[in-house]
């Protein structure tokens, strides 16, 4: 007897499991290609943006470490993209696609609105693109490679706990990464209109490391003078107070902002060279005498000016309004307990970003350096002001002057205290000024 076996059609074109993973495995290829495709071009622009061309004033040799680091991080994860499974592949493509974004945005995307694209911008913006489409790699990996075969309470409850776990390593790791890109990367690069009430000269003088740094000298009508840091925007209300009772005022953008040369770094790593440099300036001004030579520093500027102060007796007084924290050491002393612990690791990836994407070593920590301070001393700060100051009471504690007060202002914001206040204000900065820069 003949048996005839019939397979219908349907039977015929029936996907087998073979057939399904061969589609997977080519899906996966191409996915590949795509990210290491993507992680070139992230590569060509970390190249573009270290050695190929560096901001004005810089060399390639100024940003070999931390160039070499980045390109070597990106090496070991293109490696590891290639060795690794699935879960890995999607983890990798997604890391590094966020902080793509960041980078394209940064370096591209910010003075393409702002000034302009030019230099390394052309690149950054290609950064863009690219880390989307790592993103939707890293995104359709895990799609293909979820699990399906375990009990679906499972399942979720797996998905879930990845989900929570993904959260809190962004917040850990990525944001903190993203964070001191985007401090070194940056900055106002326009110069704001000038309003400091008298008639100013555009000046500009060398650091002890070769930049050139830019801005406006309202001569001096008493003999001493005062430099308000940092940068011409924020510190001109302070400068026109200054002025109107006949103080010399300097005004400059810091390295990497507005007109002068050098790399950005909004927590002002290295910048204590910039208020040197005007020190000297102002040493050889005919208006000035040398010995009446002081600084006011808000924010940052008021961190950089306890630095500068402890670095040299030639600047004569300093108020420093709003000092806070600018590296991991200084951090973990804001914080105890659980706080420290929720902290910490955020504030050490901040504290490494910066010093890779800058090339730079972290400064001192100012608790170390507030001792050396003996000059007269005026510290202000806001404890309600929306960012922390608090380590401002601890600089005051620290510092050996013989001549020092304390100002707190809790109805003030951050540095806002010449809003709050200004009679106020005015009565008692310039009457510091007066008292340690005039008499005698």
């Amino acid at each position: 007897m003949q048996v005839t076996t019939h397979t219908s059609t349907q039977e015929l074109h029936r996907e087998s499991p073979f057939d399904r993973l061969r589609a997977t495995r080519l899906d996966l290829t191409r996915q590949s290609a795509v990210a290491l495709a993507a992680g070139s071009i992230l590569a060509l622009h970390i190249a573009d943006d270290a050695f190929l061309q560096p901001e004005p004033g810089t060399s390639a040799v100024d940003h070999l470490p931390g160039g070499l680091v980045q390109l070597a991080a990106l090496g070991v994860a293109a490696v590891a993209y290639r060795r690794g499974r699935a879960g890995v592949q999607a983890t990798i493509a997604l890391v590094v696609g966020l902080l793509a974004l960041v980078i394209g945005a940064a370096s591209g995307g910010y003075e393409t609105i702002t000034v302009g694209p030019s230099g390394d911008d052309f690149t950054g913006l290609l950064v863009l693109p690219a880390g989307l489409a790592l993103i939707g790699v890293g995104i359709a990996t895990l799609w293909q490679s979820r699990k399906l075969n375990d009990r679906r309470r499972w399942r979720y409850t797996r998905r879930m706990l990845i989900a929570v776990a993904s959260v809190v390593v962004a917040y850990a790791t990525i944001a903190p990464l993203g964070f001191s890109y985007i401090i070194t990367h940056v900055m106002r690069q326009t110069v704001p209109a000038a309003n400091l009430g008298a008639a100013h000269e555009n000046v500009s003088f060398r650091t002890s490391d070769g930049l050139e740094l830019q801005g406006w000298y309202v001569p001096s009508k008493n003999g001493a003078a005062v430099i308000a840091f940092p940068g011409r925007s924020g510190s001109q209300a302070h400068a026109r107070m200054l002025a109107s009772h006949g103080y010399g005022v300097l005004l400059f953008d810091r390295r990497g902002e507005g007109r002068s040369e050098g790399d950005s770094n909004l927590l002002g790593w290295g910048a204590d060279k910039d208020i040197l440099a005007a020190i000297e300036f102002l040493k050889a001004r005919p208006d000035v005498d040398p010995a009446r030579i002081g600084g006011i520093g808000l924010s940052v500027g008021g961190e950089l000016m306890l630095q500068a102060a402890a670095e040299t007796d030639e600047l004569a007084a300093v108020v420093s309004e709003g000092a806070g924290t600018r590296q991991f050491s200084e951090q973990l002393e804001e914080f105890h307990g659980w706080e420290r612990a929720l902290n910490a690791p955020g504030f050490l990836f901040v504290t490494a970003g910066t010093a890779v994407f800058s090339s730079t070593a972290p400064p001192p920590n100012l608790t170390d350096v507030a001792p050396k301070i003996k000059q007269p001393l005026f510290v202000i700060w806001a404890p309600n002001g929306g960012n922390i100051e608090h380590m401002s009471k601890e600089y005051y504690r620290l510092a050996s002057s013989s001549s020092k007060q304390i100002w707190a202002m809790p109805t003030a914001k951050h540095v806002g205290g010449i809003r709050d206040q200004p009679k106020e204000y005015e009565r008692r900065v310039v009457g510091f000024f007066d008292d340690t820069l005039l008499a005698g």
